[in-house]
């Protein structure tokens, strides 16, 4: 076999790559320092925003997208150095040619991109925020260009696409100053409500860290089967969900030793069960029978055998 013709070719491109060697250590300069430039643009420009207080993640947002255009207009030059004979106008063809390829590929990451832009530029949450979405609820950690990481309240790790944040709803615990909180307490049926009431909202204003203004509330909510259901409302300040757990904790062990101390019942559900034999002449109709209640001191109906002995009556329960 003549291996000549392959020969020429590997030594063609041997020559080559030695001729484009330096085109290529220089444009690998020329990129590590346009990715060192990159780095102070984003510094700078996190420099110079920071200082506009309305918007958190505002700096973020532009030094990143600071930071990626520098490494692009990078790429550029140095492609430009390594093959002379590109131009802007050879990629606007090469993009054109396999952009709707590309398109399709990178579908998601360019959609995940997009609304990562968007949620630093609106700010329906920011970093430090605690944050609700379906079963994953915990701190923002950061929102990055593909996805937003939170760290749950049990010291898990959950990477969310941006795009799902974006368009799905999401639920933001500390977006205001103040969450109220609240719990039903139950009572029994022989207790005074209006003093139930009164010794709850007395132990919810004792507890450190419930806010007078707005006020705690107690507010008869149900008639249950077992009690009369009272919910306790109450406000705190900061929303956080440590200071949640921990005001939780206080007031209901506030409102259930004032309320045992003042000789309220918290009674528990119970259940009556009555036994019926149905052996008696008011069986089967409706208007007379006593579906197992006891008899009382009046009119008890006669045992059905004492009425009609052994010999069953026509048209009577068998």
């Amino acid at each position: 076999m003549d291996f000549s013709l392959a020969w020429q070719k590997l030594h063609q491109i041997g020559r080559d790559l030695m001729l484009a060697l330096p085109n290529i250590v220089f444009g690998l300069i020329v990129f590590l320092g346009f990715l060192l430039l990159a780095r102070g643009v984003r510094a700078l420009v996190q420099r110079i925003t920071r200082s506009r207080k309305s918007s958190h993640n505002l700096p973020l947002l532009l030094s990143r997208l600071a930071y990626v255009a520098t490494l692009i207009l990078g790429v550029l030059v140095t492609v430009t150095i390594v093959l002379p004979g590109f131009t802007p106008a050879s990629l606007v063809s090469a993009l054109g040619v396999g952009g709707i390829a590309i398109g399709f590929a990178f579908k998601d990451i360019f959609q995940n991109f997009l609304a990562g832009i968007l949620l630093l530029f609106t700010e329906p949450f920011r970093i430090g925020d605690q944050i609700k979405y379906k079963d994953f609820e915990g701190t923002v950690e950061d929102i990055q260009t593909r996805a937003t990481s939170i760290k749950t309240y049990d010291g898990r790790r959950v990477i969310i696409p941006n795009a799902e944040l974006f368009t799905n709803a999401v639920t933001v615990n500390t977006a205001y100053d103040k969450r109220r909180l609240q719990y039903d307490v139950g009572i029994g049926y022989g207790d005074d409500i209006a003093r139930a009431r009164e010794l709850m909202l007395e132990a919810m204003r004792a507890v450190p860290g419930v806010l007078q203004d707005p006020a705690p509330e107690a507010l008869v909510m149900d008639l249950a089967a077992s009690s009369v259901n009272i919910r306790a409302r109450w406000w705190v300040d900061p929303p956080r969900q440590a200071d949640i757990l921990d005001a939780q904790d206080k007031v209901l062990e506030a409102i259930k030793n004032k309320l045992a101390e003042n000789g309220f019942d918290l009674p528990f559900p119970t259940r009556q069960i009555l036994f019926h034999d149905q052996t008696e002449t008011t069986d089967g109709d409706r208007r007379r029978q006593r579906e197992g209640w006891p008899a009382g001191s009046g009119d008890v109906p006669v045992a059905r055998a004492a009425a009609y002995g052994s010999e069953p009556l026509e048209n009577t329960p068998q």
